[in-house]
């Protein structure tokens, strides 16, 4: 059952802080500062098959209601996720059926569910990119790791608006996924590696959910649905039936209600001009006894 000091809310409603200023709409646009219409296109980065269900669940489903199309890029392949001996040979199978069932739940449609299959547990293995002669099942273009991926799906989705677990968790997939999406943004917008793709017109907005850990500094959006719509986000965590902690979480997110938040990340860029000043001499007031 939800919790009942959230049983009477019915309403969806977006809110963003601007400074001292609360400002509130019935979609993501009426509180957007950069919304572009008929060209939005959402992409979600999830360093485990779970987590953008756990931190973006209600959120997928207003997208979707809204007609954005969302892409959802499940990072790893799930083979550290096993809780039994029995599931360990099979257990990113599994997952991935899993994952397939929570995200077409929300109305993602299949083809936009991109599995990228890289070795749970082990992606410091696969920074930046390099050349590979071997098959290995991540491999684009006869290179491999995480900037090469990046950079190409980005290329082929060319997202207006991205979203990915915030910095602050302490998994190190989480950390290294975080990282690695981030330099790709630019990679994908660039030049660079021109077998990836036609470069993307400019680089997406990008927004922190919270999954396991807090943010480091307070979001600045939230969303609040009616509670049918949490109802479906705990249907759809519930798929992932093969973690035996699933209960445990899907507890969590009852109580916390039929809201999210996220955090806007701006990228800013160096210009010394904007230092000139501070290190020039000062005048001085004349002294008035």
């Amino acid at each position: 059952m939800t919790d009942k000091r959230h049983e009477n809310i019915n309403e969806i409603e977006f809110v963003r802080l601007v400074g001292e200023e609360r400002r509130a709409g019935d979609t993501l646009a009426s509180v957007s500062r950069h919304w572009q219409g008929d060209k939005e296109r959402f992409m979600f980065i999830s360093p485990h098959d779970d987590d953008v269900a756990l931190g973006a669940g209600l959120f997928i489903q207003l997208a979707q209601r809204g007609k954005i199309p969302v892409h959802i890029l499940l990072v790893t392949d799930g083979s550290m996720g096993y809780c039994s001996r029995e599931q360990k040979d099979k257990i990113s199978e599994i997952r991935r059926d899993e994952a397939y069932k929570c995200y077409t739940s929300l109305g993602v449609p299949r083809e936009n569910i991109i599995w990228l299959g890289f070795p749970d547990c082990r992606l410091s293995y696969y920074r930046g990119r390099r050349f590979s002669d071997s098959n290995d099942f991540t491999k684009i273009e006869g290179y491999i790791g995480l900037q090469n991926s990046f950079t190409y799906w980005l290329r082929k989705i060319s997202p207006t608006q991205c979203f990915l677990p915030t910095s602050g968790d302490l998994h190190p997939d989480h950390k290294i996924v975080h990282e690695e999406f981030l330099i790709s943004l630019f990679h994908a917008a660039g030049n660079i590696w021109p077998e990836l793709g036609d470069k993307t017109e400019k680089v997406p907005y990008v927004h922190e959910i919270a999954v396991y850990c807090d943010f480091p500094q307070p979001p600045k959006v939230r969303i609040q649905t009616p509670v049918s719509l949490l109802e479906k986000k705990l249907e759809a965590i519930a798929a992932f039936k093969s973690q035996k902690q699933i209960n445990s979480l899907i507890d969590i997110v009852r109580k916390s209600g039929p809201y999210e938040y996220l955090r806007e990340l701006n990228f800013k860029l160096y210009q010394p001009a904007l230092y000139y000043d501070m290190f020039e001499k000062k005048h001085q007031m004349p002294f008035i006894r």
